[in-house]
């Protein structure tokens, strides 16, 4: 497999690209894919066999059980950097070991618990980012893993893209049928 095959696996919809002005517009739209992401991954994955939650994306990569999992954590780690900039004064985040976290025992259960999850947290994320004004809108956070500000505006489209991007990843595994595991 070609270096460029397996970049088009890893990133199906491409990765993240920030508007040089991000509008209403924007922010409208990235919110509705936030709220309506449980959802998609509930209706992608209600008939999914065992077999198949354990198909993965691409070679090396998670299976749909795992990116179920870890949309969920990551998600929970979404709502609480959108809190801390909004209650703290520019806070560093902490990062975690997404991959790390891929290998605990709770991503090769069942995904019912992260799929609640998702839709809990993901009510919570749709009614702040909803209620967020153009001041809090630009409130910043800082992620010392990439040694940059991040302000919230950018954040929702990143977690949108995130969002997209592990959708894609899920309809892929399934088109696959196994071939990467």
């Amino acid at each position: 497999m070609t270096d460029k095959e397996l970049y088009k696996l890893k990133y199906p919809i491409g990765e993240f690209s920030k508007p040089s002005r991000i509008e209403s517009s924007h922010i409208k739209t990235w919110i509705q894919i936030i709220e309506l992401f449980p959802n998609e991954i509930k209706s992608m994955t209600k008939h999914l066999t065992e077999d198949e939650l354990n198909y993965k994306y691409r070679p090396n990569g998670w299976t749909i059980k795992q990116v179920v999992h870890h949309c969920a954590d990551s998600h929970i780690n979404s709502l609480l950097r959108f809190k801390l900039a909004l209650t703290e004064d520019t806070p560093t985040i902490k990062p975690y070991y997404e991959d790390r976290f891929a290998n605990l025992i709770d991503y090769s259960q069942p995904i019912e618990t992260a799929v609640s999850i998702l839709q809990g947290v993901h009510k919570k994320l749709g009614l702040l980012l909803n209620n967020l004004n153009a001041n809090d809108l630009k409130k910043e956070f800082v992620h010392p893993e990439h040694n940059k500000h991040f302000s919230l505006e950018e954040t929702i489209g990143v977690y949108a893209w995130h969002s997209e991007h592990h959708l894609a990843h899920i309809q892929q595994a399934i088109d696959h049928k196994g071939r990467f595991n």
